[in-house]
């Protein structure tokens, strides 16, 4: 049997949503994401990328939780070789980190590096014996081409998560362009990590990744960054601005069959919606778009008999 399709959003608590997704009376934060899962089934936290998580913090995400749902955690910056400000780690990290003279942490030793990862993996445990840990999102920067270095950095990263699934997103051309595709895959199979599929704005860009749909672990993932190539590399722009992209129905249409596929290649199939603005609806009121885009592709799924989780 083909795996179902489980969709949801990146975050539940991003100011589209608070704004323009949650009744007036879901304010707090326990609210907002008892509310959220009784909608879907899956979520990407999306906030452990910029601090690191802490145990009790993750215990209250399952105490508000049902049973079965799934959260993928995007790993802390440092860990992805992405340029973390010093006063973003933990007080006694901080007071040992190398840093540059803007304040951020400047190449740090692989040891110190390793001493993140184990504590962003200890904080996740009461997701992980419960059920309800998916996958690690390991989204690499622009500037990691590919090149055998940056293969040894990830082959190291994902011995650090100990054991946790990794969902590997790149964001240079060069992993997935047509010369270094087929090796790229091959080595995410030979890893056990899942390629994350990607779809976004369809230009030559460098720190663009063609959407390649292959499904290279047992889970498969799909990250929408919509499709706005205006503002993807606008000097200035906000990631915000970058993200700001309503799908349209026939837009998602295309997605039935590639969903599809995956559904029968991958045990489980995850797509998690990452634009992250607000649009007017036909009816002139201000929606949020990745709810509104998530719920629009479930039905789409649904009416198209891939079956949906």
């Amino acid at each position: 049997m083909a795996a179902p399709i489980r969709i949801g959003t990146c975050s539940w608590a991003d100011e589209a949503l608070t704004k323009h997704w949650y009744p007036k009376e879901v304010k707090s934060a326990e609210a907002r994401l008892r509310y959220y899962a009784e909608r879907f089934s899956t979520v990407e936290v999306d906030s452990t990328y910029y601090r690191l998580p802490d145990e009790s913090m993750v215990s209250r995400w399952v105490e508000r939780t049902p049973e079965g749902f799934v959260m993928h955690v995007k790993a802390y910056g440092l860990m992805t070789r992405h340029p973390m400000k010093a006063e973003q780690l933990p007080p006694d990290l901080r007071e040992t980190a190398p840093v540059d003279d803007r304040g951020r942490v400047d190449r740090p030793p692989r040891e110190f590096r390793a001493e993140v990862f184990r504590r962003f993996h200890t904080a996740l445990e009461p997701l992980r014996e419960t059920g309800k840990l998916g996958g690690i999102l390991l989204q690499f920067p622009p500037y990691v081409v590919a090149k055998e270095r940056s293969v040894d950095y990830l082959r190291w990263a994902l011995e650090q998560l100990d054991g946790d699934r990794a969902l590997v997103e790149f964001r240079h051309r060069s992993w997935l362009d047509e010369e270094n595709r087929a090796s790229t895959l091959t080595l995410l199979e030979e890893l056990g990590a899942s390629n994350v599929v990607v779809d976004a704005p369809k230009t030559e860009a460098k720190n663009l990744v063609p959407t390649v749909v292959a499904a290279t672990s047992p889970l498969a993932y799909v990250r929408f960054h919509g499709r706005n190539a205006k503002t993807w590399n606008v000097r200035g722009g906000s990631a915000s601005d970058r993200f700001d992209y309503l799908y349209s129905e026939e837009e998602l249409q295309e997605w039935v069959e590639p969903l599809k596929q995956l559904g029968e290649a991958a045990d489980e199939v995850y797509v998690l919606f990452n634009n992250n603005r607000w649009s007017k609806t036909s009816q002139g009121e201000l929606a949020a778009q990745a709810p509104a885009n998530a719920a629009a592709l479930n039905q789409i799924l649904d009416d198209s008999g891939v079956p949906t989780g």
